[in-house]
């Protein structure tokens, strides 16, 4: 039995996998460190390498070398077999999802994770040891790859169509050589590519990194792929795009969307700085997102048989769908205005006793105007000893306050320094408070300085308080007389405006304990928003992944 067990084994070829000359950087390397670099081999594990390696399935210069460590030398000639431990393809049990199957074809939507047909390293658990268990029939066909006529990588989602007899598969592999299949793909990139664009550029070997493929002047083959950005989310971290491929070269659309510079999310060949970074800053999203999000969605080609036109459509699997509400603005950013003593920094320290994140344009100000600040700088440079009398003065703020009362120009002058300052501290404010639900900013001339416009914020609260008691409150509490009071009004928009500019309002009628109430509605009535906003984007993005959205799909007819 031992014997006839090893002449089986031995009557079986190994299959060569890899052939190569090793280059500088490769110097001294491990014979099975060099193997398991090259990209032909990159399905393999290390152990299995090595495994072959010491079975003499492994040439260097011409020579059977049978030990892993053996050191390479630039200008060696490498070549690596493998042989499988199975003479064909087992049949095996496993979940299929069939769209449609009849005695020449079966149209499926592959899931990811899944291999489409087996190799060395990689002999269960495919796509074709399943098809293999539901349709006996492809066993008269190729050994491993029986029927297949196109693949997917492992970890892209969506449809395929495979042969259920050799006569069809003649048919359809012709089709897909000419060009005669229709196949449109979902995916989702970081960044905001241009609305549409064609790539049109050739893809062959990295020259220097043999695990992946890149866009080669030279030695590539011509790979052309058309895309239109579908939508992006309004931090311009995210987009989905729809792709059609006119060309089948390797990893075509992972290389091209890299090569433009927006890589597809949780792809960690291509783009994998870009990945990294964004992993890091959102740890909820990347958890979920363990391949690249690539699905194949359309699918159109002629019946082998028939001559028919069949046209399919998938949406995206699930972790596609949910990645948008988990990239989604994760903070909800509230601008806080309101007239000169309305009440604006009670709310919003009433709001940052409640745990919510607070910033303050007036603190702000006021660490700006401190000694060897950055205003503090501008305004010696610009006015001298006018508003600073020595170098370890802070800003003379009531002088500086004065002077802009006399002189419209000047006020004007210092609000050019001071405002991009704040809008700077502003956004950076935002940009930690990314993984918040809520964050808010009391900047007393949102609306004036235009920074709605810039989307500063999602939204704006407008504290309101009527006038007398206002300015009995300003008069009171501040020493604001009535003039100085009018002053300060007189710089900003009325009160009517700012209510109608506003998103919400909140009365301050001075009762302390009614505006603590209002503080906690304001928070429940703020988190049914954020609820609203998920659930219309869900909905949104389920409409962008349908086939009525899909322009390649409308262009050729639809289904």
């Amino acid at each position: 039995m031992k014997t006839e067990k090893k002449l089986s084994s031995a009557s079986r070829e190994p299959s060569l996998l890899y052939e190569g000359v090793v280059e500088e950087e490769n110097r001294g390397s491990r014979l099975d460190a060099f193997l398991a670099s090259r990209a032909e081999l990159q399905e393999y594990s290390r152990s299995r390498v090595q495994e072959w390696i010491r079975a003499g399935f492994a040439l260097v210069q011409g020579e059977v070398v049978g030990k892993p460590n053996h050191k390479v030398n630039v200008g060696d000639k490498v070549c690596l077999s493998g042989q499988l431990k199975q003479t064909r393809a087992q049949a095996e049990e496993g979940q299929l999802d069939i769209l449609h199957h009849d005695k020449d074809i079966v149209v499926l939507v592959k899931q990811p994770g899944v291999t489409v047909h087996p190799a060395p390293g990689v002999e269960q658990g495919t796509l074709v040891n399943f098809l293999l268990h539901r349709f006996p029939e492809l066993q008269g066909m190729d050994e491993w790859r029986p029927g297949i006529v196109h693949r997917l990588d492992k970890d892209t989602s969506g449809l395929m169509v495979v042969a259920l007899q050799e006569g069809a598969r003649q048919v359809l592999q012709k089709d897909f050589s000419q060009r005669n299949v229709n196949k449109v793909y979902l995916a989702l990139v970081h960044g905001v590519p241009p609305e549409r664009g064609e790539i049109d550029a050739p893809v062959g070997r990295h020259p220097s990194i043999k695990t992946r493929m890149a866009v080669t002047p030279k030695g590539g083959r011509n790979a052309l792929s058309h895309y239109v950005r579908l939508w992006a989310d309004s931090t311009g971290q995210l987009s989905l795009v729809a792709v059609k491929i006119f060309t089948g070269r390797t990893h075509q659309i992972r290389v091209h969307m890299d090569h433009i510079g927006h890589p597809i999310v949780g792809d960690t060949v291509y783009g994998k700085g870009m990945q990294k970074k964004w992993a890091l800053r959102h740890p909820l999203a990347a958890r979920i997102t363990r391949r690249q999000m690539l699905h194949a969605s359309y699918l159109q080609f002629q019946h082998p048989g028939t001559g028919e036109s069949m046209r399919f459509f998938s949406p995206p699997p699930m972790d596609f769908m949910r990645l948008p509400l988990l990239m989604r603005p994760g903070c909800q950013r509230v601008a806080v205005v309101g007239m000169p003593g309305s009440g604006k920094s009670y709310l919003s320290g009433l709001l940052a006793a409640q745990g919510v994140p607070v910033f303050s344009a007036d603190k702000i100000v006021a660490e700006l105007y401190a000694p060897g600040a950055d205003c503090w700088k501008l305004l010696r440079g610009r006015f001298g000893d006018r508003f600073i009398l020595h170098d370890s003065d802070p800003v003379d703020k009531q002088g500086l306050f004065k002077a802009m009362v006399k002189e419209p120009s000047l006020r004007r002058e210092v609000m050019d320094m001071v405002h991009p300052l704040v809008e700077h501290r502003l956004r950076s404010f935002w940009e930690n408070c990314f993984d918040q639900r809520l964050a808010v900013a009391e900047v007393p001339l949102f609306l004036e300085g235009g920074w709605r416009e810039k989307q500063l914020a999602d939204l704006v609260i407008c504290v309101d308080m009527p006038g007398a008691t206002r300015r009995d409150l300003l008069e009171g509490k501040r020493g604001v007389s009535e003039d100085m009071a009018a002053v300060l009004d007189s710089w900003q928009w009325s009160r009517e405006d700012k209510r109608s500019a506003s998103d919400i309002v909140v009365e301050n009628s001075g009762d302390p304990d009614q505006m603590y109430a209002k503080a906690k509605d304001l928070l429940r009535s703020l988190q049914q928003r954020r609820i609203r906003q998920a659930r219309q984007l869900g909905e949104r993005f389920r409409e962008l992944c349908s086939c009525r959205q899909l322009p390649f799909v409308r262009e050729t007819g639809g289904i």
